[in-house]
């Protein structure tokens, strides 16, 4: 994605209004419901948590929700400035499964060179095409190439379907560095991987933002790992058409 700030100037200062009313800002068609709201307590896991048990499934329309009315759960501690930018990531565990991304973004963040291919085959990474043409499961970044830099790195990249990665995780990296580009600030984010027992596809994640240097900006969301029309097995990342 490329870091210049320029057409979606407009659209990321009608986000902030609906960020500040506590509203979701995702940008597709899918509706909310008060139901989609969780207490955030509920999904809480340990820094290097690889498994818990989610309180709700994908309900078939919704591919997202919104956690804790919108608020993530940082301490004040998290959003220290002292250490400047930063990343942190879990280690892989028995599975090889990755865990729990942090990070502190700014503009002196952002990467100075291309991006390279991609090599690494996450766990369940086990391709198929749609009926499209394109690729069922994308090699997903929990922290963004274009907020950190950070690519091929194993305990940075997971097995997510297309839609799981683009639009939804993308629309949530891209309000990151459209509101840092348009102010400045820093933002704190942090990214955990949800799987359930010993299975290889994450079922989905948790996604929480906020900036730093005001209260202006913030989200905590949760996205399914599902692709329309495709049922998938998270054991094994097997996946048939529906």
């Amino acid at each position: 994605m490329k870091n210049k700030f320029t057409l979606r100037k407009l659209s990321i200062l009608a986000a902030f209004f609906f960020m500040l009313s506590g509203c979701s800002r995702q940008l597709d068609s899918i509706g909310r419901t008060s139901n989609s709201s969780l207490d955030s307590t509920e999904v809480s896991q340990q820094e290097n948590s690889y498994s818990s048990d989610f309180p709700v499934e994908y309900d078939g329309m919704n591919q997202e929700i919104v956690l804790n009315d919108n608020k993530p759960t940082f301490s004040e501690e998290d959003l220290s400035l002292n250490n400047g930018v930063w990343q942190s990531f879990s280690d892989l565990d028995q599975l090889n499964r990755v865990g729990v991304a942090n990070a502190l973004i700014g503009k002196e963040s952002f990467p100075t060179v291309e991006r390279e291919t991609l090599t690494i085959k996450p766990t369940g990474w086990n391709q198929k095409k749609l009926s499209d043409g394109q690729w069922l499961y994308n090699r997903c970044h929990l922290i963004g190439f274009q907020m950190t830099g950070e690519n091929n790195n194993p305990k940075n990249l997971m097995t997510g379907t297309r839609s799981f990665n683009t639009p939804h995780m993308l629309n949530y990296e891209n309000q990151i560095m459209d509101y840092i580009q348009l102010t400045g600030n820093h933002v704190r984010y942090r990214v955990t991987s949800h799987f359930i027992g010993d299975e290889l596809v994450a079922r989905g994640v948790q996604m929480e933002a906020a900036s730093v240097e005001t209260d202006e900006f913030a989200y905590n969301v949760y996205i399914f790992n599902v692709q329309d029309g495709y049922q998938i097995n998270y054991a094994t990342g097997a996946a048939t058409k529906e």
